[in-house]
């Protein structure tokens, strides 16, 4: 991935670690951004929007207000992965009937508990014993509010007498979480391609594994079966505006410019306030040497972010492009008086 466009995607990895003000070290899957040029800044997403974290996990937006309320979770519009993970793990434990208020009395207990640990959801492995939340740290479980260890059955690897073992992973949602684990680690990278594929197995119309899937590919320079997969993604849901800004991308980097176009306007159609898709539509109309089309959405662009590291990117693009209409209409007013 390069600092130029943008690209954002379904739910990843460590690169997505990053938030806004971390936007220039991002890591992992995206790789370190690289520079094409000096007037083409290619980023990566911060996060994940809002929306899609209600889609990725399948919560209601009540549930994610309700633990936002509760202090187990930031009200934000955009997310890491690493908050990505611990809504996921709080959807988990309410799944288990566990108390916002118990989940927060916990983690608090788990910070008294041991010294340094800012976010015990993250930090380390939940599980729920009786109503209250239990976690495994450096090889011990412990409950924290009683102050008690417990025994972790998780861990070990006594089975029972006429107890079938379950697989690793069972369901397509399951298959999904492991392959955005197994992303974590680029060691780890075709494991992770064989769980979204796997995924995909169970439900075909995965959208966040399609999105996924295609990234890795994508990242992998094989934009052929990157595409195939955004296209899936489209297709299994046609509202979802971060499936057509990924085509987008790949149709751009395979040079296909109108057709990536296209794929940016229908993001923006379906989220106007969608900064990302602003930024590379405006690139590409540049690409055309069409910058009067480029301007409408590098206008767009920094109204959406005002103080980011690509919006000084627009603005000077903003700048450029009226200094050489101005130029122009000076030419042609001196041409005029010549002529006359």
């Amino acid at each position: 991935m390069k600092l130029s466009r943008k690209q954002k995607r379904a739910p990843r990895s460590e690169e997505k670690l990053c938030t806004t003000v971390e936007t220039l070290v991002l890591q992992v899957q995206y790789t370190a951004p690289i520079i094409r040029t000096k007037l083409e800044p290619r980023r990566t997403v911060d996060g994940y929007a809002r929306a899609d974290v209600l889609r990725i996990l399948r919560i209601t937006a009540r549930q994610l207000l309700a633990w936002e309320r509760a202090g187990l979770i930031s009200a934000a519009e955009s997310y890491s992965f690493f908050e990505l993970l611990q809504v996921k793990k709080l959807r988990d434990l309410s799944a288990r009937r566990v108390r916002p208020a118990k989940i927060r009395e916990s983690l608090q207990a788990m910070q008294r508990a041991v010294s340094g640990m800012e976010n015990p959801l993250v930090e380390a492995s939940t599980f729920v014993s009786g109503r209250r939340v239990a976690f495994r740290h450096q090889g011990t479980a412990m409950e924290p509010i009683a102050g008690q260890f417990v025994m972790d059955f998780a861990s070990r690897n006594v089975v029972p007498a006429k107890v079938k073992p379950m697989r690793s992973a069972e369901t397509a949602a399951e298959w999904f979480a492991k392959g955005i684990a197994l992303e974590e680690d680029p060691a780890s990278q075709l494991e992770a391609i064989q769980a979204y594929q796997q995924s995909l197995e169970l439900d075909p119309d995965h959208a966040p594994a399609h999105i996924n899937l295609g990234t890795l590919y994508y990242n992998r320079q094989d934009y052929a079966k990157a595409e195939e997969h955004y296209r899936k993604a489209v297709e299994a849901d046609p509202r979802y505006a971060l499936a057509y800004f990924d085509l987008g991308n790949v149709l751009d980097e395979m040079g296909r410019l109108q057709e990536a176009i296209q794929s940016y306007k229908q993001a923006i159609q379906l989220a106007p306030t969608y900064a990302d898709a602003h930024y590379n539509l405006a690139l590409a109309y540049e690409k055309l040497k069409q910058p009067r089309k480029a301007l409408v959405h590098w206008r767009a662009y920094v109204r959406l972010d005002i103080s980011g590291p690509w919006s000084i990117h627009a603005r000077n693009q903003i700048r450029k492009t009226l200094e050489e209409e101005s130029l122009r209409v000076v030419y042609r007013r001196k041409n005029g008086k010549n002529s006359s």
